[in-house]
């Protein structure tokens, strides 16, 4: 029975021979492979290549790593030589700045700061001078709006057209800005263009407006006193930078607010 299974096997199977390049006297020799057998080498054979295939894409892989290891170390050693030139001009800096309040040390800078002269808003919200009378006692707004010293970085109708009112003073955001002259607050809001604006009416016929603030400690109808502090910088609005916009108007009209106000040397 079981020669008869072979015998059927040997039969469906594969006959290998082997034939010999040398003379007739050399024997041929030949290999009868059973299906099953056949099955197993070919499946034997699949795993082979397909392991094959694994090991060179492993391969592959961990090549084209090692081969950015170079660039890598480039970009590291670029990356370390800027952050050092970077700590020498923080250090820079801070050398700078000892040197300047040295320097404003010396000048007495400090002791003569505006800021001093400044009020502060009341906790209430309705301004220091909450009994002022704006017909008796508003003044002519002729005081620098700022307790910092700021920079002029757009003049009285200047770019763009028709003509920008006022000047823009570039300053840090959280300044104090301060009251140009006594009177009363005519309006205290948010503007598409100027962001958060104080507009405040003072006595003969002039108004200041104060644009860009970041807080606004004033409301309509309040009182304010000369050098009070209404608002603080910042860049609300149509801004790029943190600055104040201050004009002043005359009868209605825009002036150039250097004619009445004294600005500090250096803005």
């Amino acid at each position: 029975m079981q020669n008869t299974r072979r015998m059927a096997e040997q039969k469906d199977g594969v006959m290998v021979m082997i034939v010999p390049r040398g003379g007739a006297n050399q024997a041929t020799r030949s290999f009868n492979l059973s299906r099953r057998r056949w099955r197993a080498i070919l499946w034997s054979a699949g795993a082979a290549a397909v392991l094959w295939l694994a090991m060179a894409v492993t391969w592959w892989y961990f090549a084209s790593q090692a081969a950015r290891i170079p660039a890598l170390k480039g970009e590291i050693a670029a990356l370390e030589a800027e952050q050092q030139q970077i700590d020498q001009l923080a250090e820079r800096l801070v050398r700078m700045e000892e040197r300047y309040n040295q320097v404003r040390v010396m000048l007495g800078a400090d002791r003569n700061s505006e800021s001093e002269t400044s009020w502060l808003p009341s906790a209430t919200g309705t301004g220091a001078a909450a009994t002022l009378a704006v017909d008796a006692e508003a003044t002519e707004p002729d005081a620098w709006p700022l307790t910092q010293r700021g920079f002029i970085t757009r003049g009285h109708l200047t770019d763009p057209a028709p003509g920008h009112p006022g000047l823009d003073i570039a300053i840090a955001e959280g300044a104090y800005i301060r009251a140009a002259g006594a009177g009363r607050i005519l309006e205290a809001a948010d503007d598409s263009v100027y962001g958060r604006f104080v507009r405040i009416q003072h006595s003969d016929g002039y108004e200041t407006m104060y644009g860009h603030a970041s807080e606004v400690f004033v409301q309509p109808g309040d009182l304010v006193e000369r050098h009070e502090v209404i608002a603080l910088t910042g860049s609300t609005g149509r801004s790029t930078a943190p600055h104040l916009h201050f004009e002043v108007r005359k009868d209605g009209e825009p002036i150039d607010p250097r004619l009445v106000v004294d600005a500090p040397h250096g803005s």
